[in-house]
């Protein structure tokens, strides 16, 4: 089923249907209307790695990639490793066209530390559209409650930034119904989130922060950015969905 023939009563029909429903039958939802033009995006949050679990079972051959922009912690990159040996799914890398060596010489040094927005949108924001040419949908592991703009996203819903249908089933979990998933199925998670980094994203943007704070305090910690720009919300109302 491709992504353009959803027009926006469709899709808002579609959302009716599912909000309320299990993460597991948004999956299922998913994988039979779009697989295989259908893919997902991970940080392996443990919320990505709770969609991994399910998708192990209901369609592992989805594939699913992670935004390497070369500043990820060790930690990070060793889970992916731990993933694939749990479930047989290899997370492809998705890399930017600069190596990071690359990159801060081509800018006289590190780019986060004085444009962060513009570092996110070259090694993040800008190979995923890259990643994305060729797909209907993509799967999603943001939860309603984590910022203001993932508070306006919907289980189903256009995501104009990419031209795709993007399919968030875990929207209503808490950081509660997370945790209580990954420690009832095992799943595998960062072992950094045991030492205090709620949220984590590239090392030079990620700190740890309190249980007080919230869950993004420590991602560009001192400023007032929250997201690197993925799941902000653009509106085309000419998409025709």
């Amino acid at each position: 089923m491709n992504a353009s023939h959803h027009t926006p009563e469709q899709i808002a029909a579609v959302c009716l249907r599912l909000d309320g429903q299990s993460p597991e039958a948004i999956l299922r939802w998913a994988v039979a209307h779009f697989y295989p033009r259908l893919t997902m995006g991970t940080a392996f949050g443990p919320e990505g790695n709770c969609i991994i679990h399910m998708l192990a079972d209901i369609e592992p051959r989805v594939r699913i990639f992670n935004l390497e922009t070369g500043y990820q912690f060790q930690e990070t990159l060793q889970l992916r490793e731990r993933i694939k040996t749990r479930y047989g799914i290899e997370v492809e890398f998705i890399r930017p066209e600069l190596t990071v060596s690359e990159y801060e010489e081509e800018h006289g040094g590190p780019l986060y530390v004085i444009r962060p927005d513009q570092c996110c949108q070259d090694r993040k924001i800008a190979p995923l559209r890259k990643a994305a040419v060729g797909y209907d949908a993509w799967i999603s592991a943001i939860r309603k409650d984590q910022t203001g703009d993932r508070a306006q996203a919907a289980v189903v819903q256009w995501d104009a930034k990419f031209g795709l249908v993007k399919i968030n089933p875990l929207l209503h979990w808490t950081k509660s119904d997370v945790w209580n998933f990954v420690l009832k199925n095992d799943v595998p998670y960062n072992p950094l989130h045991d030492r205090g980094y709620p949220s984590i994203g590239c090392w030079p943007c990620t700190a740890p922060a309190g249980e007080e704070e919230g869950e993004r305090a420590g991602r560009w910690r001192g400023t007032g950015k929250k997201e690197c720009g993925l799941h902000v919300v653009e509106h085309d109302a000419g998409s025709g969905i």
